[in-house]
């Protein structure tokens, strides 16, 4: 199922960022050594009651004048409308209704997603409430005060939020349909990859109806099975700033990942792998996705016999956050490999689901905690009690432990490559979540 998306929208200095931040919280955990996570978190993962969504800010440049303020409002708007499930609009009860405001509602408002009028910085509901009222003026139905900088009225906009929810036909997408995300930088391949793929497979495509994303969604045949494909190519602006462009791709991607098992990041063989695309690999790790990773124009490379495993070292030192990904060598133009990319995809979406018995998984604990002593701290020691898997895709374990403070990133690293040793587990991430009991 794949998790609604919800995005903000609104003038510069409505407060986008703070009410982004006041939402995500501190709950934006970091892992230290993806690289390109940085302050400027475009999305984050937000739970409210019994909902998980994830949240996007499409704010980012701040235009000087006021005709450069509507058209980067209208991309934002446009990008909100592409992927979005609900959008926030979010307007300033200080600075009151402009004009601008008013032509983006109109954008909004055609374009059938559900739209929540949100009014900030009401610090102070009496005294607000008339300025609050104005804003009924858009015509888009009530608007919800709040105050981001404050955290007042949260509450009842993310109730108003999740109301949506159902309304979309997100519960609906349940797809027995494996979804793989084609996610990389422009121009390396990813259509020509999809194309190459129909054209020896001889099927019908069928552009799935209702996605209004820029994503376009392809479902292939291979060996009596299907997959959908969704490449994040997509349209092309023309002449945008180079960061805005970036943040429009990383929203894309981060809403086609959202949908997919497994992403298949490609790479241009003679550019090879770079910051962007660990940057651009790091929304499906985030995610915990299967991954793939295929270096695409293979046939234009020089080779010899080390050609290979050089490339490969290559990869995985960038990727290193990644070394379970699997790495195939492919070209789209003659086609060549593209066949095994589906036995790949099959593997690693058994391993995303593949659930290991507890007795089997104690056993390679106390092993492994046998071979090489736990991490102790000021004489206390950690002691591993217990570890079970609670869930698939990304498949997750529970580890029992009497200090967490003591389970350091290392040791879950450590018993992680256990569990890899015994069972492989290609082509997934591992999720391990840390509890504590105390000792009897």
């Amino acid at each position: 199922m794949s998790k609604p998306i919800v995005a903000i929208v609104g003038r510069p200095n409505v407060g986008k960022s703070t009410l982004f931040n006041a939402l995500a919280g501190e709950k934006i955990s970091i892992v230290k050594d993806t690289p390109g996570v940085t302050r400027d978190r475009i999305y984050a993962d937000v739970s409210w009651l019994d909902y998980n969504f994830t949240l996007i800010d499409t704010g980012g440049i701040e235009p000087d004048s006021s005709d450069m303020i509507l058209k980067s409002m209208r991309e934002q708007a446009q990008i909100a409308i592409d992927t979005a499930d609900v959008i926030i609009f979010l307007t300033d009860v200080r600075q009151g209704l402009l004009d601008a405001d008013a032509k983006v509602c109109d954008m909004l408002r055609r374009s059938g997603k559900p739209v929540l009028l949100v009014v900030n910085k009401v610090d102070n509901f009496d005294k607000f409430l008339m300025d609050t009222y104005e804003f009924y003026n858009l015509g888009i139905g009530d608007p919800i005060p709040v105050s981001a900088a404050s955290k007042l009225g949260l509450g009842d906009m993310l109730d108003e939020v999740v109301k949506h929810f159902n309304d979309t036909a997100l519960g609906e997408e349940e797809d027995e349909i494996p979804g793989i995300a084609i996610i990389g930088k422009p121009n390396v391949g990813k259509s020509s990859i999809i194309n190459k793929l129909l054209g020896e497979n001889r099927v019908i495509v069928s552009d799935i109806a209702g996605t209004t994303r820029d994503a376009i969604d392809t479902v292939i045949r291979h060996n009596g099975n299907d997959y959908n494909f969704i490449d994040t190519a997509g349209l092309r602006r023309k002449n945008k700033v180079k960061e805005e462009l970036e943040r429009y791709s990383i929203i894309r991607t981060v809403s086609a990942v959202e949908r997919a098992d497994i992403a298949v990041l490609v790479i241009d063989a003679k550019e090879g792998v770079s910051e962007q695309d660990a940057k651009i690999v790091g929304i499906a790790h985030d995610r915990g996705k299967g991954i793939i990773v295929a270096v695409n124009k293979w046939d234009d490379v020089e080779k010899n016999n080390k050609t290979v495993s050089e490339y490969t070292n290559k990869v995985r030192q960038i990727l290193s956050f990644i070394p379970y990904a699997e790495i195939l060598f492919i070209s789209a133009k003659t086609g060549q490999r593209l066949a095994k990319l589906f036995d790949i995809i099959d593997m690693v979406l058994e391993n995303q689901t593949m659930r290991v018995q507890t007795g089997v998984l104690n056993e390679i604990m106390t092993e492994a905690v046998a071979l090489q002593q736990p991490p102790s701290d000021r004489g206390r020691r950690l002691k591993l009690y217990y570890m079970t898997q609670v869930s698939v895709k990304p498949p997750t374990f529970v580890i029992f432990v009497n200090d967490k403070e003591l389970m350091h990133f290392s040791y879950t690293r450590y018993l992680e490559n256990r569990i890899r040793d015994a069972f492989g587990f290609k082509g997934t991430a591992l999720r391990f979540i840390i509890r504590e009991r105390k000792e009897k």
